[in-house]
């Protein structure tokens, strides 16, 4: 009888954790996606020159003169670069703002530094 009832709690106990687990938030929301928008440069003589990074209805995606791709989301700040069977790995600074991105597909390495977004002023006429 108590074998059974410690088998009926130990089930139950698994059930409740493995419930309680499947429902946790995503890692990451859209307004996090949202710091991820932007070009991306890297040093000369790199493969690409430049990356933009954007979110729309599909959700993100990189794009670059060799072509886009979809960011398939893996960590906080990491992704699957789907179509390059790649690696997006963002990286933050000590205000934890995104500075770079490092990039990992078909053999190349490439850190870009993310470009200053600067407000455009509009002159009064």
């Amino acid at each position: 009888m108590k074998a059974s009832l410690f088998i009926l709690l130990f089930v139950g106990a698994t059930f409740f954790v493995s419930k309680a687990q499947s429902q946790q938030l995503p890692v990451t929301t859209d307004t996090v996606f949202k710091e991820l928008i932007g070009k991306y440069t890297f040093p000369d003589g790199s493969v690409v020159e430049q990356v933009e990074v954007i979110l729309d209805s599909t959700g993100l995606s990189m794009t670059s003169d060799v072509g886009t791709s979809v960011l398939q989301q893996l960590g906080k700040d990491s992704f699957a670069l789907v179509s390059f069977q790649g690696i997006v790995v963002f990286k933050r600074d000590e205000k934890n703002k995104i500075k770079a991105v490092i990039i990992d597909a078909m053999g190349y390495h490439l850190e870009g530094k993310k470009e200053e977004v600067t407000a455009v002023s509009n002159p009064s006429a």
